[in-house]
This record gives structure tokens, sequence and C-alpha cells, in this order.
């Protein structure tokens, strides 16, 4: 029995390898008669392809799990990699995501660490909504300071009698604060916003002066790019802040609740007359 040559094999009646076109690799057999076809490329890893959102959960759930907290570092590019069983490119695209959401912190040339989750995106996202309304921003922010002032009137009912003489003091102290400032014809939002932090501190929740910080600094971020003055009746303002502490000092929760009401009421008032221009 004669030995066959490669050469006599007719799959190989071909160019040599020098000028032979690139293989495109294993094919498979088409339907009768339409000749070969490519075979899917298999997935490098030995898990299912899964799409970003998924990634992101699968990262989060890892802090969680791993009880990491801020500022803590993560695992590596390769130990995310080899823990998920995704490429590098979907784990750098599941950092930089979620870094957009303050969830994790990546410092170039040291690594990537546990962010503060803080309400930054939020802040981001409900100022770009407000000046995206065109023509009617005033609108939109109207509908933020009603969720603030729904939320401080509800806040306001749960402190009302049972601040301190010294907690009380404090808050009068802020509005003469105020009063100083107005007469000197300087603007003192600062001065507003720490009001409403000392009126809450006594509840002992954290997330209460971060979600007021977040529509303060959303409204005053809105006022700035359409330059809306610091506020054009200062003494209103002054006097509104001293009602809450009057009837917060008398024990008086309805009292304290109207009075965080006509606040509000003054707020929304001030953004109207500020978009039509009369200050």
């Amino acid at each position: 029995m004669s030995e066959r040559r490669v050469s006599d094999d007719p799959r190989n009646d071909s160019p040599s390898s020098e000028g032979r076109p690139k293989d495109d690799g294993p094919k498979e057999a088409g339907p009768k008669g339409a000749g070969p076809r490519k075979s899917v490329p298999r997935a490098r890893s030995v898990r299912e392809p899964r799409v970003s959102s998924q990634i992101r959960r699968e990262v989060m759930q890892l802090i969680l799990d791993r009880r990491l907290r801020a500022g803590a570092p993560l695992p590596t590019e390769a130990e995310l990699m080899e823990s998920l069983g995704v490429s590098r490119n979907s784990v750098r695209e599941a950092l930089k995501a979620l870094q957009a959401l303050d969830i994790v912190e990546i410092r170039h040339g040291y690594g990537t660490y546990v962010g503060e989750a803080s309400l930054t995106p939020l802040v981001d996202g409900l100022t770009f909504r407000t000046l995206a309304q065109q023509g009617d921003d005033t609108g939109a922010l109207a509908e933020i300071l009603q969720i603030r002032e729904v939320l401080e009137e509800g806040l306001v009912r749960r402190v009302a009698g049972k601040l301190s003489d010294a907690e009380l003091a404090r808050l009068e102290a802020v509005v003469a604060r105020m009063e100083e400032a107005g007469r000197a014809g300087r603007p003192f939002p600062e001065l507003d916003r720490e009001f409403h932090e000392l009126l809450y501190a006594s509840l002992g929740n954290a997330l209460v002066p971060q979600l007021l910080g977040a529509f303060w600094t959303v409204f005053r971020r809105v006022a700035g790019v359409r330059g809306w003055t610091d506020d054009p009746t200062p003494g209103v303002t002054v006097r509104r802040h001293r009602d809450i502490v009057i009837a917060l000092r008398a024990g008086d929760v309805e009292g304290a609740q109207k009075a965080m009401a006509d606040h509000f009421r003054g707020i929304e008032a001030r953004a109207a007359q500020e978009s039509r221009g009369v200050g």
C-alpha cells in the first residue's frame, strides 16, 4: 500500500504559507450545496457574556459581601476579571460607571477604592433636569421646592417640643447673624443652610442634612446660572426664620409647621419673580 503524499490531497492545493491568505479559522458545514460556513467565535470567558449593568451590580454586591467601607481598596482589575469571569474592558466599563455614581473612586496610579456613595449624582441630575426645561426651569425648580417643603414640614413636627434650650439658642444665634448680614447688605445663603441643618441635628439622621443639602445646592446652582439675586427681601427671609424659632420655643407644633410652609411659599414666590425679571 503506497504512502499518500500531502500534496496528493486536493484540500492542500493552495499557495504556500508565504503567499497564502490568512486562515479564517475552522469552518463548519452549511446547508447542502451552500459550501463551508464560518463558525461563531467562542467567548474567551468560561461564563456566558453579561450586560454591563449586571456586571456593575455584581461589583456592588462584592463590596457588600466583603463589607468594604468607604476608602477601602477594591480587588485589582485582574482579580475582578477572574472573580467575575469577564474581560478587562468589561471590568473597566463597570468601574467607570460606578465612579459616576460615586460608588467607587478610581485613583490613577494607585488603584480603585470604595467611594462615599454621596448624593452628588442626584444633585447633578436634578440640576440638569431643571436647567433642561426650556423656558420653564422655574416650574421644575418649584417641583423640587415642593418636595423639600413636604420633607421639612414633616421633620419640623418631629423636633417641635423636643429641642433643648441650648439647641434653640443656637438657632436664634444663626437668625441674629442673618439679620446682621442683611443690614450690612451681605447675602447669607450659607447661614440659611446652617439654620436648617442645625434645626434637625437632634434627629441624629445623617441622611437628612445630605438630602436637604442636595436640594439646596440644586437651587443655588440654578440661581447662579440664571443670574438670580441672592435674596431681594432679606428682611422677610430673616423674619420667617425667626417665626419658626418662636413657634419651636413655644412648643407650638402646628405653628412651627405653618411657619415652615410660609418660608417655602416665600422661596417659591421669589424664584418666580426672579424668572420674570422682577426683583
